[in-house]
């Protein structure tokens, strides 16, 4: 039995003032018994603002973020998903990655994602998103073996493409973790069901953090998000919705039952070569 700790935040556009938050959330859920804690989406920086992103934004090896969580997945012996953090690249047009890391218990990064589908829609007249402005997208799926279990990690938009979240269950994935800042109108319409399916589709228990309310921002018009972080199981029940408020929810996952969805359900390995149309 794995006891998981899904953090729900409303981060601001300000790295500095959004860690200590971080940091007293995953120290709560451990508090509680976690033994994996899986934050939001940019648990940096929530900004639409790309001028302020290049100042706030920095490298990897110089983000406080993920040298703060690295340094206190060691003190706790936690393993840490961060879900993904907001970070400058050396890619010639100035693009950001959108990037999701496994820390494990001894602070090492055991593994990282890019988010690879990116944000490009037009909701309404009054909201659209052009993620790939100011992010690249990456180009490969990821699974990292830990000694909890197998997760496969995506970022928010990616939910929308099952076929992603059906390679990685079939190259292991037990847990696989959809991170997400949802806007909250396609949040109402889409997030429960979709992920939902996926959990169903994979056979997989599904972590879902989520950003949450109206963000804050000094810079660029402030976001608004859904909330609702799920945990749902490989049969589709949602084990927990956390609403709208900021804080830890701790689900208990039974991985023999992922064996027992896909023993029922063997859609994995049923897959047929057939003709387009």
């Amino acid at each position: 039995m794995i006891r998981a700790g899904l953090i729900q935040l409303c981060a601001s556009d300000d790295p500095a003032a959004n860690l200590p938050i971080t940091l007293d959330y995953i120290r709560a859920a451990a508090a509680a018994g976690a033994q994996l804690v899986v934050t939001p989406e940019v648990t940096n920086c929530v900004s639409t603002n790309r001028a302020h992103q290049r100042a706030v934004l920095r490298h990897q090896d110089q983000d406080a973020t993920l040298a703060a969580i690295r340094a206190l997945a060691r003190e706790l012996s936690l393993w840490v998903v961060i879900g993904s953090l907001a970070l400058k690249t050396e890619d010639a047009d100035g693009r950001f990655a959108n990037r999701s890391f496994v820390v494990s218990p001894d602070g090492q990064i055991a593994g990282h994602y890019d988010k690879i589908h990116m944000f490009d829609v037009e909701i309404s007249a009054a909201e659209s998103y052009r993620e790939s402005a100011g992010y690249r997208p990456g180009a490969r799926a990821v699974v990292v073996p830990t000694d909890l279990g197998v997760l496969g990690l995506t970022v928010c938009y990616d939910l929308r493409f099952g076929s992603l979240f059906r390679e990685l269950a079939r190259a292991g994935a037990q847990v696989i973790t959809v991170p997400s800042a949802f806007s909250p109108v396609t949040g109402a319409a889409h997030w429960e069901v979709l992920l939902r399916a996926r959990a169903i589709e994979t056979g997989a228990f599904i972590l879902a953090p989520a950003q949450v309310g109206r963000h804050r921002a000094r810079a660029g018009r402030p976001r608004e998000t859904h909330g609702h972080s799920l945990a749902v199981a490989p049969w589709g029940e949602v084990l927990c919705d956390m609403g709208l408020q900021a804080g830890f929810k701790l689900v208990e996952l039974d991985l023999a039952k992922v064996d027992d969805a896909r023993q029922a359900l063997p859609t994995l390995r049923q897959n047929r070569v057939y003709d387009l149309p």
